[in-house]
């Protein structure tokens, strides 16, 4: 693939799994309501921004992710207030992905099926874990010290964002090691599977 090719074929992919992560936050979540009067939702969006860091990188996942969640936070009123949030943590959860997979595994180098299966697993624990960690942190602070939520509510709503979060992250971890086992040998076939350096 010519390099003009392939930068086209990578910025296509992103906004299609962008495009992805919006649908499953946006029509396919199941929402759930806090005791502080918030939102939280059990959804696999998270799960196509880490299918994209790696597929393609962690810049590209994280910009897939930050992009899809963020519009979709943006268009949905319960959660519009969390857009800064949502915009940061997902470009994050790329980019922890993307450097687990690519620059410590070179998941994208020929190796064994149980080697790639081994370290897509490792991938995806390692972005959608830090989500479960850092989202009812940083979801604390922005409430507490940008939306001015009072200290104990914060808390509260924090604490029902990171059971919801680990809940997502399992689901996540599943439907990424599943369709990226799945979609690698046929984008290999179809001469599309990107090298990610």
């Amino acid at each position: 693939m010519k390099e003009s090719s392939e930068k086209v074929y990578k910025i296509v992919l992103t906004g299609l799994m962008a495009a992805l992560c919006y649908v499953c936050f946006m029509f396919l979540k199941i929402p759930i309501p806090t005791f502080g009067g918030d939102m939280v939702a059990l959804h696999i969006g998270n799960a196509f921004c880490v299918l994209a860091a790696i597929l393609l990188g962690g810049g590209y996942g994280g910009a897939a992710g930050a992009i899809g969640m963020t519009i979709a936070d943006l268009f949905d009123p319960a959660y519009v207030t969390s857009a800064p949030k949502t915009f940061i943590l997902k470009l994050f959860i790329g980019l922890v992905s993307g450097f687990v997979a690519h620059r410590i595994a070179h998941i994208t180098r020929d190796h064994s099926h149980s080697y790639i299966f081994k370290w897509t697993l490792i991938s995806a624990v390692a972005g959608l874990g830090f989500n479960v960690i850092m989202d009812p942190i940083v979801g604390y602070f922005y409430k507490n010290y940008f939306l001015g939520v009072e200290s104990s509510a914060a808390k509260i709503m924090s604490t029902w964002a990171a059971g919801v979060t680990f809940i997502n992250a399992v689901a996540g971890t599943a439907v990424v090691v599943a369709v990226y086992m799945a979609v690698r040998p046929i984008l290999k076939k179809m001469n599309l599977f990107l090298q990610v350096k």
